[in-house]
This record gives C-alpha cells, sequence and structure tokens, in this order.
C-alpha cells in the first residue's frame, strides 16, 4: 500500500486559489476514480472535483469557506501499488510530482476536472458508460466546455455519426477569432455611452400610446401627396408632439455643465435625432425644432438622417441637441431603454407600432399601440416631471388635431 497526495488542480484563467464549498467524502470513506470527493469554487465558476485514484480517503484539506492555493494538497488517499503518474505517492524520499496540467471550466455551470492524467474532459457517469460500451473516450470529440464530452457526443459517436435518413449534420466551423480594433467614431461611442452609463442615473419610464386616429391621419395626408414626393412617416408627428411638451417641461429641455455645477435650460428645442449609419450611432440635429411645421419637421428629419448616413454632416450638424428622439422603426420591439445623449438630460425612445385587442370605449377593438420608452437624469429630472412630460406628448399623439395648434 501506498500514500497519493492530491493537489489542488489548476483551474485556468489566471486561477491562483479555490473555495472549499463542500467536502462529498470523509476521513476512511472508500472511493473509485472519477467519483466526486469535492466541490470547489474559483471567483468564475464552481467546480466538481473527481478523486484521481480508487483508495482511501487519509486526511482532507480545510472545510467549507476554507481557501486552498493551486498546487497544495487538497487530499491523500491510500492506494494500492506504487500509486500513478499525475499524483505525489508518498513514501521514504517523500518526492511530489508537477502540479497538474491547467483545464478549462464554465462559468455556467459546475465544472468536472478530468483524472490526473488523463486528456480527456467529462463526468464520471459518461466515462462509466463509455467503458459499458468499450469505447475509448480519448477517440470522442467534446464539444463542451474546453473540448469537454457530453453526453450527447457520447451519444453520437456510440451511433457512428449517423444521422437519421434526410437530416443534414451541420459541420464545425473551424475555430477562429477575428479582432476588431476599436477606432474612429466606434471607439467614440464606446467611450460616450460607457462614461453616460457610469456618470448618469438613469430613471426609465414607458407608456403606451394609442395611434390609431394619428395613423389614419397619416395615411389620409400621405395620400394627398403628389406621387414622387417624400411621404410621411410617425416620427416627424412624435417629434412636434415632443417639441409642444418641451414648452410644459423645460427641465427636460437642458444640459449639465458637470464642470461648473450648471444646469443649462434652454428655450429652443434643438432636437438630436438618432440615426443609424455604417459608420455607427450618428445624433444629428433639427435646431429651433419648435418653429417648424409638420411638413417643415419631417423635411428637416430626413435631410438630417442624409447627411448622418452619406457622410457628409458637418460637426456642428453633430453637435448641439437639447434632447435626442431615437426609434429603430419596424425593429423598434415593444421597450427600450436608451442611454440618455449627455450633456443632455433626456432621450424619448419609440417603439414599433402594432395592432392589438384594446378595451376602447367600453368593448373591444383592434387599435395601433405603440410604446414610447424614454431615460432621464434623475438627478435634475423627477420621477413625476418625466411620466408628466411623456403624457403630455401620448395626449397629443391621441388626439393629433392638437399637433395642430400653437400653445
Amino acid at each position: 500500500m501506498s500514500r497519493y497526495v492530491f493537489k489542488m488542480p489548476d483551474l485556468g484563467e489566471g486561477t491562483v486559489e479555490a473555495e472549499v464549498v463542500e467536502w462529498k467524502v470523509k476521513v476512511g470513506d472508500e472511493v473509485e476514480e472519477d467519483s466526486i470527493i469535492a466541490e470547489v469554487m474559483t471567483d468564475k465558476a464552481a467546480v466538481e472535483v473527481p478523486a484521481p485514484v480508487s483508495g482511501r480517503v487519509v486526511s482532507l484539506t480545510g472545510g467549507p469557506g476554507d481557501m486552498v492555493a493551486v498546487g497544495a494538497e487538497l487530499a491523500v488517499f491510500e492506494v494500492a501499488g506504487a500509486g500513478v503518474a499525475d499524483g505525489s505517492p508518498v513514501g521514504a524520499a517523500q518526492e511530489q510530482a508537477p502540479a497538474q496540467p491547467a483545464v478549462s471550466v464554465s462559468a455556467a455551470a459546475p465544472a468536472v476536472l478530468p483524472a490526473p492524467g488523463a486528456r480527456v474532459m467529462t463526468s464520471p457517469a459518461i466515462r462509466r458508460k463509455a467503458r459499458e460500451a468499450g469505447i475509448d473516450l480519448a477517440a470522442v470529440t467534446g464539444s463542451g466546455p474546453g473540448g469537454r464530452i457530453t453526453a450527447a457526443d457520447l451519444e453520437v459517436h456510440i451511433r457512428g455519426d449517423a444521422a437519421p435518413a434526410g437530416v443534414t449534420v451541420p459541420a464545425a466551423r473551424r475555430e477562429q477569432v477575428e479582432e476588431i480594433k476599436v477606432i474612429g467614431l466606434r471607439r467614440l461611442i464606446a467611450q460616450r455611452m460607457s462614461e453616460a452609463k457610469r456618470n448618469i442615473p438613469h430613471f426609465a419610464y414607458v407608456e403606451e400610446v394609442d395611434v390609431t386616429e394619428l395613423e389614419a391621419l397619416r395615411v389620409h395626408l400621405n395620400g394627398r401627396l403628389p406621387a414622387g414626393v417624400e411621404r410621411f412617416t410617425l416620427l416627424p408627428f412624435i417629434a412636434v408632439g415632443l417639441v409642444r411638451a418641451l414648452s410644459e417641461y423645460p427641465q427636460c429641455n437642458a444640459h449639465y455643465d458637470e464642470s461648473r455645477g450648471v444646469l443649462l435650460r434652454h428655450a429652443g428645442v434643438h432636437l438630436g435625432v438618432a440615426t443609424q449609419t455604417p459608420e455607427g450611432l450618428k445624433v444629428p440635429v433639427v435646431r429651433h425644432a419648435e418653429a417648424l411645421t409638420l411638413t417643415a419637421m419631417a423635411a428637416a428629419i430626413g435631410a438630417a438622417a442624409q447627411a448622418a448616413r452619406s457622410g457628409k454632416a458637418s460637426r456642428e450638424q453633430l453637435s448641439g441637441s437639447t434632447i435626442t428622439l431615437t426609434s429603430l422603426g419596424k425593429l423598434g420591439g415593444i421597450v427600450s431603454t436608451p442611454i440618455v445623449n449627455a450633456p443632455e438630460v433626456a432621450i424619448v425612445g419609440v417603439n414599433r407600432a402594432v395592432d392589438r385587442p384594446m378595451v376602447h370605449n367600453g368593448a373591444i377593438a383592434i387599435r395601433r399601440m405603440m410604446n414610447l420608452s424614454s431615460s432621464f437624469d434623475h438627478r435634475f429630472v423627477d420621477g413625476h416631471e418625466a411620466a408628466a412630460m411623456i403624457q403630455a406628448v401620448k395626449q397629443r399623439l391621441e388626439h393629433p388635431a392638437t399637433l395642430f395648434i400653437q400653445d
């Protein structure tokens, strides 16, 4: 008989120690190779540790909550014979073999470490099934994290990789990683988004709007336009409604000058229109939107977006907005959480308009519904004020005649 010292394995990804979560065995227990003896926790994953050999547990290092360094003694087993290569059989010379090779673990679920000396990563149950089927696991391709063999991998191997008739099995893609340097506009977007999310306490508010009458008006107005003239979308109507509402809630049409600790409330509305371009998101500005009619608003938004997409927008055209309107159009989804375009304090997001059954005038009716998803800088815009401003927009959109009344 000899003793086998089992060291804390190298769990990969720079891990230098692991916390003992639970011992599955106690001193004196007889264990089989590959049976789970402990669960440990790194800063990335819970990991199940299998026995490296069959034998009797002589000692265990630490209890739940204790940290054990990689390469330090974790457990000692009494085994028959002279021990195995990757462990440290303890004899008169007390020689210790090198620590075990690094293994990959998954943060998504507890992983199972391979037995020392084995290259195969899998669970004891799968090893047992493979032995019963007379299969060498070294010949099985693993699809799990780090090449770990799953039950499905073993089943495919047992079937001889034969797929059912008429079923095409997709080929695995060649492992490769494309490196894309973050530069130019994308770097600037990343920097500004990070700063805004880090520095601004966002308050999100979502309200549904019945745009049935507004859609009918839009269709009617488009029907009156001559051929070749750009048709109205819902966006200019929403822009007019927002501009009209801001006259009642000027706190939302403001900049925060952090360097001076001053909030700058603007009389004029310089409307930023978030626009997706081949280079990334840009925000061209429609200046003095409060002075524009519906037709002029539609033309100004179209021109600003086109300048941004074509790369012809000047620096002045892409700066100075006091509030931003953002829309994903047909991809708008149900709800979004837009990030405030600092130094502004508010952004209004437009979601997709869809037909839904609603209670209208006491009866179920199909109505055209659309959500407004907005975010506010909660340091300067209180929740009540944010909700009231969006409600003011909602009232104008649900009663579109009011869009044409000067406040």
